[in-house]
């Protein structure tokens, strides 16, 4: 049997990489103060008080936009809480409730699966002790005020974790596991390779360059064996690379390079006479 699932779900920009972050214990997904930042489900592995789990984050609901990647955003995190054993629905408590949240939290209750509602950014909890009470309009039980940046409170949701979790899971082995990372320039179809091997749509295809963020795992067996795929962002020179969160997508994809076994994707020069002298031409 596989380890249980937490999915994290929410809004954009409450602070759900941050939280899961913490809670893995490593700085897996890319954390920037940019609303959209994660886009597709991001796996890792967590412990807590001797229980093994794997915990998704997820990209930000957005309901009622109409956008292209926003609408693929939405139907992982959908996956996400289908696949979850228990679902942490994270909001912002110096915002307060806002529609979103009361749509999202209409979502989860349909899904029948414990919910554990996490009220991020209570970095001075003192001051914002009142605030708290607002979030009990979501019909979700006790909200528990966090601060991820700080690290307050996340014990607390832990045990509820920790208590809503199937208790009989048995961890396999993954020694005989291969790791396959795919790496190439922007836009010449990794994540569309992927989402082929597995036969569905795992990570978000647009035509849009630099739609992959972070690395992401996604698992396939065969009659071969078992591996895990790891789609990761387009690496473009040094030279070109100007904003911030790119410059942490490739971080993350050299990162991939060590110890595993790459698949290069490369994109045919379009100009027959280039072609000699184009080293991604093969």
């Amino acid at each position: 049997m596989s380890k249980p699932v937490v999915a994290i779900v929410g809004r954009p920009n409450v602070g759900k990489s941050t939280f899961f972050n913490y809670i893995v214990g490593k700085r897996i997904s890319i954390v920037e103060d940019t609303p959209g930042v994660t886009r597709d489900r991001i796996y890792a592995d967590a412990n807590w008080r001797g229980m093994d789990f794997t915990v998704i984050d997820t990209g930000g609901i957005e309901p009622e936009s109409e956008d292209l990647i926003v609408t693929q955003m939405r139907n992982q995190a959908d996956i996400a809480i289908s696949m979850a054993d228990v679902i942490v629905f994270v909001t912002d408590i110096k915002q307060g409730i806002t529609t979103a949240d009361n749509e999202i939290a209409l979502m989860l209750r349909k899904s029948k699966k414990p919910i554990i509602l996490v009220c991020n950014k209570a970095d001075n909890f003192g001051k914002t002790s009142d605030d708290i009470y607002e979030f009990y309009n979501l019909g979700l039980g006790d909200p528990y005020p966090v601060s991820s940046l700080n690290a307050l409170g996340i014990g607390d949701v832990l045990d509820a974790i920790y208590d809503e979790l199937p208790k009989n899971n048995e961890v396999e082995d993954e020694s005989t596991v291969i790791k396959v990372a795919l790496i190439g320039k922007p836009n010449v179809g990794k994540s569309s390779l992927v989402n082929k091997i597995l036969g569905e749509n795992r990570v978000i295809v647009s035509n849009i360059a630099g739609t992959t963020r972070d690395a992401i795992d996604s698992e396939f067996q065969n009659s071969y064996g078992k591996y895990v795929f790891i789609d990761t962002a387009g690496i473009r020179r040094k030279s070109k690379v100007t904003e911030n969160l790119e410059r942490y997508s490739v971080m993350r994809t050299r990162a991939c390079n060590r110890k595993i076994r790459c698949m290069y994707i490369y994109d045919r020069c379009k100009r027959r006479r280039n072609r000699a002298r184009c080293q991604n031409c093969r």
